[in-house]
């Protein structure tokens, strides 16, 4: 068993903090976009999703955001508190910025594409004016997302959050979440990126996203324990590398490393499946679990996901991964 100081003493289990946006989910499946003429909308962004997915698990959760001074942003402030989501420290912009939106393309199950709206965006303009100490110390953990380290002031608003984090003794989760089209280069994503997750506890993405962060070691070679090992000499306990339907590999500091699998399901889309199992996984971590049992547990929650039409709202209860569970068929 690998156990995370998770401190018994908070109110909160967990908080999010970035994206808060829109997603535009194509009505129409098996046709490109220029060919599809309606659209379903839900709350999106990769911490926005973590965090709903946590909650419908039975986590205590709060989020730190930006909304537009618009109905999108009622709407997402609105969606949040419905999943029992603290929003008493989401802010409302009064510059005149806008709430993101993506629009999704489902081609196929196996071929999806995003299409993003992000220029002025509400999210993006969270300040350190908006990040309280008060309120990060209350909880046992901190989620944090790349998107979010895209643009000033929402960088310098992260980092002061992981600064807080670090003081207070919170446990720092980062989901990598890269989108190349939030940014200016990857030289530019990869400083801050690296800058950030060496403030952090649990590292999740990717193998894709950890290669954008090694590009410039001089020694990379897509090795997965070597990436693992970069991250133990900073903070990281546990990092959890994604090799997508190949399933994925958590190594912890004491230097065991654990294989996880995934399920049989009938694929709607992609999308969602990174957002579902982090959720999951952050779950069973608060729930001091075996990593594997966790693992699992993340997987089971992202197939049930990819199987359906939304992201935030397919985010299942437990009692659904546990019925999908006990029927499903693992692939190892």
């Amino acid at each position: 068993m690998y156990n995370l100081d998770f401190k018994p003493d908070r109110s909160l289990d967990l908080i999010g903090i970035g994206r808060l946006c829109i997603d535009l989910n194509a009505d129409q499946f098996n046709r490109p976009m220029e060919e599809t003429s309606s659209f379903s909308k839900y709350v999106g962004g990769s911490p926005a999703n973590i965090t709903i997915g946590a909650s419908r698990l039975g986590l205590k959760t709060g989020f730190i955001g930006k909304v537009a001074d618009d109905q999108m942003g009622r709407f997402i402030v609105q969606y949040l508190k419905n999943n029992d989501i603290d929003t008493s420290v989401i802010s409302v912009d009064q510059t005149g910025a806008v709430t993101g939106l993506a629009f999704t393309e489902i081609k196929s199950p196996e071929d999806c594409s995003i299409l993003m709206y992000r220029d002025n965006v509400a999210d993006l303009k969270l300040d350190t004016s908006n990040v309280s100490e008060d309120y990060i110390k209350q909880s046992k953990a901190l989620l944090v997302s790349g998107t979010a380290l895209a643009e000033s002031p929402s960088r310098e608003a992260v980092f002061l959050a992981l600064d807080y984090a670090r003081k207070n003794k919170v446990v720092v989760i980062m989901d990598l979440d890269y989108r190349p089209y939030t940014w200016k280069s990857p030289q530019e994503t990869a400083v801050y990126y690296n800058l950030a997750a060496e403030k952090c506890d649990v590292i999740i993405g990717t193998r894709e996203e950890f290669d954008m962060m090694e590009q410039f070691e001089k020694d990379f070679n897509e090795d997965d324990q070597k990436t693992a090992q970069k991250w133990f000499d900073y903070h990281a306990e546990i990092v959890v590398i994604k090799h997508g339907s190949e399933g994925s590999i958590a190594y912890t500091k004491n230097g065991d490393s654990h294989k996880g699998g995934t399920f049989k399901t009938k694929v709607l889309k992609t999308f969602g499946a990174g957002d579902a199992y982090a959720s999951a996984f952050i779950y069973g971590l608060l729930n001091n679990w075996d990593i594997p049992k966790a693992m699992e547990f993340g997987s089971a929650s992202a197939a049930i996901v990819i199987s359906k039409h939304s992201c935030s709202d397919a985010m299942p209860k437990k009692n659904e991964i546990d019925e999908f569970m006990a029927e499903a068929v693992a692939i190892d």
